[in-house]
């Protein structure tokens, strides 16, 4: 198995002028390489060019310079094989309503010139949920049922790296945790799975490795882990005895939680957790219960997209 699965260098696109409207810059000298056999995390603000990246991969949209490696395969040099190692599932509803599920994963197939013998039809529709509407046409189908169809088309030609462009945009809990479990299936046989998602809560629990694009530019990368473990503000939650206001150190921000509970915010540069309690103690305070609170993926995001604004 190869230790990339997709290898970019120097990335851009620049739209041309528009009317009114001088040239637009959507990604500027993009770096970026994506391990085989991970679940990558692709994240960033409206604008900030994760759609145009996708479809320079999925060859919709023509780079400006650059290059891009797909599973080995320069979209320059071997177009034809870097498209086919590559599955896209996009964020808009595209099903044509006059075709049942099992006719558009065969058409689909077709058009990746999968020979008849080598389609899995029936495998995909059992994979999405759909075996027992696989006849029905696509205009009766929920807004669920849709997109686990599209989920089906990005299969059909056993791609090596398969893009989910926002795939839980919008659908209900039960349909998410679907998602997510064929998701951990597919990644548990070998595909390599590239996400965006605007739920930074499944990009924490789902990806190995995120990467934040802002202003058409890679903000910041790293193990999903790591990026946690950037912010240095920590905080802890406390029980008192007594509501009563306590004189703490500047370095240390106080507020209330609706149950009454006291949080201590502090920067772990600057001091320690049992300095954060002595002050307490010195203050006055008797603690009945003390927890700690992590900074998630959403505090990360936000310090990182607003100090490259």
């Amino acid at each position: 198995m190869m230790k990339q699965a997709i290898e970019i260098s120097n990335l851009r696109k620049i739209y041309a002028a528009q009317k009114g409207e001088g040239p637009k810059t959507a990604l500027n000298g993009v770096d970026l390489s994506i391990p085989a056999g991970s679940i990558f995390g692709l994240l960033g603000p409206n604008g900030a060019g994760k759609s145009t990246l996708i479809n320079i991969l999925a060859g919709l949209v023509n780079k400006t310079s650059g290059q891009v490696s797909i599973w080995g395969f320069d979209q320059d040099k071997n177009p034809r094989q870097s498209r086919a190692a590559i599955g896209v599932m996009p964020q808009e509803l595209n099903i044509d309503p006059f075709f049942t599920p099992r006719g558009a994963l065969e058409v689909q197939a077709g058009l990746y010139g999968v020979p008849k013998s080598e389609r899995r039809t029936d495998d995909i529709l059992e994979l999405i949920g759909l075996s027992d509407k696989a006849e029905a046409y696509a205009r009766t189908l929920s807004g669920g049922m849709r997109r686990r169809l599209l989920l089906g088309k990005a299969l059909v030609h056993s791609p090596a790296v398969l893009v989910l462009d926002e795939p839980t945009a919008g659908v209900d809990i039960e349909l998410r945790q679907m998602l997510w479990d064929n998701v951990r299936k597919l990644n548990a046989q070998g595909m390599t799975i590239i996400l965006t998602t605007h739920y930074l809560e499944e990009a924490e629990e789902m990806c190995d490795e995120i990467a934040i694009i802002n202003h058409g530019e890679v903000v910041v990368r790293d193990k999903t882990a790591a990026l946690l473990g950037q912010l240095d503000a920590k905080t802890l939650v406390l029980t008192l005895e007594s509501d009563t206001a306590l004189d703490l150190p500047e370095t240390v921000t106080q507020d209330r939680k609706p149950d009454g509970r006291l949080t201590l915010t502090y920067r772990r540069s600057q001091t320690s957790a049992g300095q954060v309690l002595a002050a307490v103690a010195a203050a006055g305070g008797v603690v009945v219960d003390v927890s700690s609170e992590e900074p998630d993926l959403q505090d990360v995001f936000l310090s990182l997209t607003r100090s490259a604004a």
